[in-house]
């Protein structure tokens, strides 16, 4: 199905004639999948569907414009396209639709997202990069509303970064940065704010964008004038037409079912994109949804009559084939020829498609079977093993879970047994099991060898006359010596260019560096992060700086949906190392001071979130994350960037570990764990304890995901005895998860003497001025005696009541 890569405008009558009949190919296989997997969501074999009919056309045109480099942000409905690309053939369709673990068979994630989402693989089985240049290029999909637009403003920077910084190595990346970023996305989700904030970037940058909206009209029952202003998205956006000095977006409209217009308009967009660095919106009206918006309803319930006839009379496969008729480049008995052989072909790929799904767990049930039937022989609750044995029988298409379930069921009726037969149904629970999870929790992190975790502690090294400076002052430096040692790696974010940020890390780096690696961007946390994520797809080290850990809130979703699922959803095959640069903690006041860090350790699984104590300690993080290949989250403390921290004289090459922890003070009678601002409230009030005779232990969780890989917390426990996490998140929020860490994975319960608790910050946000934080959140009054009524309540006599 692969098309060629010449254009109408430079190919014969003859090679045209075969581009129209391979398109009507595709175009007719495309929708014959769409009816076809409707049915089998129906009948139960698949869980849900959203398909791409009614949208063939202009993707089918968009696909004859994308070329070797090229990248896609797309959404769900664009099957089309990719079978266009010859990157999803009936049967891989298929098996995306009955979930196939098996990434040959299902390339796209390997039964991890629904039908309709679409990646092509950018690693090689090591982790290396592929050429991209060498092929065409799609992210991985997120089923989101407008999710995919962020990704695709970095995406699209990325050809602008290859084209004016010779220094960096484009090999395998970019050739020159005449690559365009293909977004796609339906009219009603052009409603989201992630949306226009995008284009708004794109218009600021000038980057080679093509933004394609596939517009039927409807965003799932509700029509367009609900949705949109004039119900037209490229009315309202038509002053960001570019003007007579070239700044703004190419606006281009063409409707869905005209294929000869559909052609020449995305040939044009990607010239205008491609050669110039202008974005371009090309709005695609016109088009139809012959299947409503997914399996979950009929369209039929909310469109009229009138417009349900002329959807049938103006779909574009019909209007397709009508016009290859009209022009006799075939005749309709040839056409109605190729339509049954592709009905055919369909057909036989989802049959195919279902057999192999099925055929390993058929396999496994007839082994399972046997096992049960053999343990049910020779125990003494037979007539329960042989009817769950009978249950099996009776499923014919079994699932994973069917058998999983069964087996372990059986187990129970086998309590107190020692049979051979136990021990063998035992075993293939445990290797069923083994085989199985892994195809469902694989590659939450990086299972390679640049894994960051895997990469070796270094510390800092000092001269003898060792200066003391300012904390933004390591920061800045160290900042330097890594955009010096790494030509890749760049920082953006606002404030961050021309004043070197809100707190002087990056004081200088811009007239040093240049206005492209050390940018200010306007003031849209989503497109930031956005821009880091495409940045990093294609192959470059960016440090997107969100100002505040509070205005991370505004780009969680692309955060927790996009960056830190990117690794596991494409099982391993596509990677962001995206660093994430913010400041927080105990500020004063309601915004800029929250800390909510058992939200964001929950959200964003999939990624490191590492929280400094102080500027050598951020530091030593941003060297060891630039050696690995992962995204991260850096919390550096606010109020710290004017403490004084010795200067080391080997910055841009210490490295602070990530999942350890550092035990700061030793102590024999509690341990104390916290991290950032609040450590430094900890150490203070660990030596004021000291006057009363407790001796505690000081230790800096440091690194929140992962934790404590080497189980140091527990070790500690071993000698204390007792525990006590300080927070400043609230209740039941970070405090809450490392318990939980320390107490239950790591065991540390069986070593207390007295009961685990937690100090943390209030329910409410903090309020305002010092005396606002001193209430709001643990202050050194609240933490001593917290240390103090522990010790009290295990010792009154040594430690009578306050």
């Amino acid at each position: 199905m692969k098309p060629d890569s010449q254009t109408s405008n430079d190919i014969s009558f003859d090679d045209f004639q075969s581009q129209i009949l391979q398109d009507y190919e595709i175009a007719v296989t495309s929708r014959e999948c769409s009816l076809l997997g409707r049915r089998e969501v129906l009948s139960g074999k698949a869980k849900f569907g959203i398909f791409g009919d009614g949208k063939e056309l202009p993707q089918l045109a968009m696909a004859r414009a994308f070329q070797d480099g090229d990248f896609r942000s797309g959404y769900y409905r664009d099957q089309t396209f990719m079978m266009a690309l010859g990157y999803l053939s009936p049967k891989e369709f298929f098996h995306g639709l009955y979930a196939t673990t098996d990434l040959e068979k299902e390339p796209m994630s390997a039964g991890r997202q629904m039908g309709g989402h679409f990646v092509t693989h950018s690693l090689n089985e090591d982790g290396t990069w592929k050429d991209l240049t060498k092929q065409k290029n799609s992210s991985a999909d997120i089923s989101c509303t407008a999710g995919q637009m962020p990704r695709l403003l970095g995406l699209a920077q990325a050809s602008k970064i290859y084209r004016n910084l010779k220094d960096i190595d484009q090999t395998n990346f970019s050739n020159s940065g005449n690559e365009v970023a293909w977004g796609t996305i339906g009219n009603a989700s052009t409603s989201e704010g992630h949306f226009f904030e995008t284009l708004n970037a794109a218009g600021v940058m000038q980057v080679p964008l093509v933004m394609c909206v596939w517009d039927d009209a409807y965003g799932i029952s509700v029509p367009a004038e609900f949705h949109t202003t004039k119900g037209d998205i490229s009315e309202i956006l038509k002053g960001l037409q570019r003007d007579e000095n070239g700044e703004g977006f190419e606006i281009l409209k063409v409707n869905g079912w005209d294929y000869t217009a559909l052609i020449h308009a995305f040939e044009n967009a990607s010239d205008i994109a491609r050669d110039n660095h202008i974005p371009v919106l090309v709005h695609v009206t016109e088009l139809t949804q012959p299947q409503g918006h997914s399996t979950s309803g009929s369209h039929e319930r909310y469109k009229s009559e009138e417009r349900l006839e002329w959807e049938r009379d103006n779909d574009c496969n019909k209007r397709f084939k009508e016009w290859i008729i009209e022009n006799k480049i075939a005749t309709e008995q040839e056409l109605k020829g190729l339509e049954r052989e592709i009905k055919q072909k369909v057909r036989a790929s989802k049959k195919e498609a279902w057999a192999e799904f099925l055929r390993p767990h058929l396999n496994a049930k007839k082994q399972l079977v046997q096992l049960l039937e053999n343990a049910a022989n020779k125990s003494s609750n037979r007539s329960f093993i042989s009817k769950i044995k009978n249950d099996l029988i009776a499923i014919e298409e079994p699932l994973k879970k069917d058998l999983a379930s069964k087996a372990r069921k059986a187990m129970r009726y086998l309590i107190g047994e020692t049979t051979q037969e136990k021990k063998l149904l035992q075993q293939w629970i445990e290797g069923f099991m083994a085989s199985s999870q892994p195809k469902y929790s694989s590659h939450l992190y990086s299972e390679l060898s640049k894994n960051a975790t895997n990469i070796e502690a270094s510390a800092p090294i000092y001269p003898d006359n060792v200066e003391e400076v300012d904390g933004r002052i390591i920061l800045r430096d160290n900042f330097d010596t890594i955009f010096s040692k790494y030509p890749q790696t760049m920082v953006f974010g606002e404030d961050t260019g021309n004043i070197g940020d809100v707190n002087q890390g990056l004081e200088g780096l811009q007239k040093k560096y240049g206005e492209l690696r050390v940018a200010d961007t306007g003031i849209r946390e989503t497109t930031i992060i956005g821009q880091g994520i495409g940045l990093a797809l294609r192959g470059l080290r960016p440090i997107a700086e969100i100002q505040y850990l509070d205005y991370i809130l505004y780009g969680l979703q692309t955060l927790s949906d996009d960056l830190a699922t990117l690794l596991y959803r494409t099982v391993g095959k596509q990677k962001a190392p995206l660093i994430i640069r913010t400041r927080g903690h105990r500020l004063e006041g309601i915004w800029h001071s929250g800390s909510p860090m058992g939200g964001l350790i929950h959200l964003l699984r999939g990624m490191y979130i590492l929280v400094p104590r102080n500027m050598t300690q951020a530091a030593g993080f941003y060297n060891t994350l630039l050696k690995s290949d992962e995204p991260a989250l850096v919390i550096e403390s606010l109020n710290g960037y004017r403490l004084k921290e010795k200067k080391p004289n080997n910055l841009g090459e210490f490295c602070t570990p990530i999942g350890k922890v550092e035990t700061l003070k030793e102590g024999t009678d509690i341990t104390l764990l916290s991290y950032g601002s609040t450590l430094r409230i900890v150490e203070k009030v660990a030596l004021e304890l000291i006057e009363v005779g407790i001796d505690a232990e000081v230790i800096d969780a440091q690194s929140l995901l992962p934790f404590d890989l080497s189980h140091d917390v527990v070790k500690s426990l071993k000698k204390t005895n007792r525990l006590l996490i300080i927070d400043e998140d609230v209740p039941g929020g970070c405090s809450a998860y490392l318990l939980q860490e320390i107490i239950e994975k790591q065991g540390g319960y069986q070593y207390l003497d007295s009961a685990p608790q937690t100090l943390t910050a209030n329910a409410h946000r903090p309020a305002y001025a010092s005396d606002g934080d001193y209430f709001s959140k643990p202050n050194a009054e609240d933490i001593f005696e917290k240390v103090y009524a522990i010790m009290h309540e295990s010792n009154p006599e040594e430690y009578p009541k306050l």
